[in-house]
């Protein structure tokens, strides 16, 4: 038979507050441990041993509940029973409590006691069942916290560094001040508010405060793992979500990002009205993307925590000048063309690319394709210079509506001369790329940046470079 630990709790204050149950405990046990002795009802227990001691010696709190509980099992399997005392419940926010139930080297019987909850909710006037408050430890408040919306009441914040640590826990600090309750049940007993920026210059813990949390900013982090968790389940238990694949998935993934344009394009920027609409599109288009991960995750490749990882970490890569790396060189970008223009570079060195153009997907649609390698040979100095052909456009100026029409005329020129406009474009882009391309090469064979060169030597290179679409009758030289 395993050897029996009684746990009892002293309740939040004084010995007055202690139940007979705890006290028939103490006098039945002769061996008697107690976690802390800074309680006001530890004198209740007489002859008694504190564990202190593994609070001054651990390196941690992980390593001062092992401490305790070892001893009191060790206790235990000498003795064949021993009282082990906590202060308020036994059953509200004590670690060692968990692990001594959880330990087969022993058999516990637990005694219920007043906790220091009780106290908080006849101050503070809350039904906690009605408010939905939850009680969260101080000690592990980043973990236990992360993502809640409130109302919470935190345990145990007990030291400047635990108060100090639940506040730099919180990015975005709620609005609303929070209830710091200090003493409960004692003669020194102190509530009051106190801003959230202001909880480490105001309060002074120590073992018997607690703070009321009312509410917190929205769960971002946790509504996100519920739709995770919830693809998870679809992607087992739906037949048809359970049969697709990365490939199957295309056309919805091109539907979605479809539909979320056309939302984009009824929203109205000064009004706000079609925001519902674009809630809901943006909503398909995420599923797309978790869906999507979750596949790799099952296939054992990545996961949504992959993907955000990777997004968030190149990002900061390529806006040195937002988040400039301690050592790393000075970068300024002062307009959204130096932020394009340093975006490409770095992405060309990370890719180990030979081009400013390498990495351009060919599927890309003819115009968008010629837009991109237009944008990116622009970053180089070196793109050759292209004359458009427009109709006669007279006094009605140049703007997307005539813009589109003279693109329309071209493609029905084309049309009539039985031309395909998509691959003469793309011919066209070629013929272009060709010429930014041999402009790099030579400049990158001769160790010149063409990045800081200056105007005379970039026409030196596009010049020997050649054969470009300014070669041709429909550009000039």
């Amino acid at each position: 038979m395993a050897p029996t630990v009684t746990i009892v709790g002293l309740g939040p204050a004084g010995s007055d507050l202690a139940t007979t149950g705890t006290l028939e405990a103490i006098a039945a046990n002769a061996v008697r441990f107690v976690r802390t002795s800074r309680h006001p009802a530890v004198t209740l227990l007489g002859d008694v041993t504190t564990l202190d001691h593994h609070y001054e010696a651990a390196a941690s709190f992980d390593e001062v509940y092992t401490g305790i509980v070892d001893e009191v099992v060790a206790a235990a399997s000498e003795a064949g029973s021993v009282l082990y005392a906590v202060p308020g419940s036994p059953m509200v926010a004590e670690r060692t409590v968990e692990m001594l139930i959880a330990d087969d080297r022993v058999d516990t019987v637990v005694l219920p006691a007043l906790s220091f909850a009780d106290l908080a909710w006849t101050r503070l006037g809350t039904d906690p069942l009605t408010a939905g408050v939850r009680i969260v430890d101080a000690h592990r408040f980043a973990v236990e916290a992360a993502g809640e919306r409130g109302p919470m009441l935190v345990a145990q914040v007990d030291t400047d560094a635990v108060l100090a640590d639940v506040v730099a826990s919180v990015p975005d600090p709620p609005a609303v001040p929070v209830t710091v309750l200090q003493g409960l049940g004692t003669a020194d007993e102190l509530i009051r508010t106190v801003p959230w920026d202001s909880l480490c210059d105001e309060v002074q813990p120590d073992h018997l405060t607690c703070m009321y949390i009312p509410e917190m900013a929205p769960p971002i982090a946790v509504e996100v793992q519920r739709f995770v968790e919830q693809v998870a389940t679809l992607r087992a238990e739906c037949p048809w979500d359970a049969e697709q694949t990365h490939t199957s998935l295309r056309p919805h993934l091109i539907e979605e990002a479809y539909e979320v344009l056309e939302a984009l394009d009824a929203f109205d920027e000064e009004t706000g009205d079609g925001s519902d609409h674009l809630e809901e599109e943006l909503g398909d288009l995420l599923f797309q993307v978790v869906f999507h991960a979750r596949i790799a995750a099952d296939d054992g490749r990545f996961d949504l925590a992959d993907v955000a990882r990777g997004i968030h970490d190149k990002l900061r890569r390529r806006h040195p000048h937002v988040f400039p790396e301690s050592g790393g060189p000075s970068v300024v970008a002062d307009d959204a063309d130096a932020v394009i223009s340093n975006w490409d570079r770095i992405k060309s060195a990370e890719k180990g690319r030979s081009s400013s153009l390498d990495g351009i997907p060919p599927a890309l649609p003819a115009l968008a394709m010629a837009q991109k390698v237009i944008r990116r040979s622009r970053g180089t100095g070196v793109a050759p210079d292209v004359v458009p052909v427009a109709p006669d456009l007279g006094s009605a100026g140049v703007d997307d509506e005539h813009l589109g029409d003279a693109l329309m005329a071209l493609a029905a020129w084309a049309a009539e001369n039985g031309i395909d406009a998509e691959d003469a474009l793309r011919d066209a882009i070629g013929r272009f790329a060709d010429g930014v391309r041999a402009a790099e090469a030579l400049a990158a064979a001769e160790g010149v940046d063409l990045a800081v060169a200056d105007e005379a030597t970039r026409a030196r290179y596009r010049q020997q470079a050649g054969g470009s679409v300014g070669s041709r009758e429909t550009g000039s030289r």
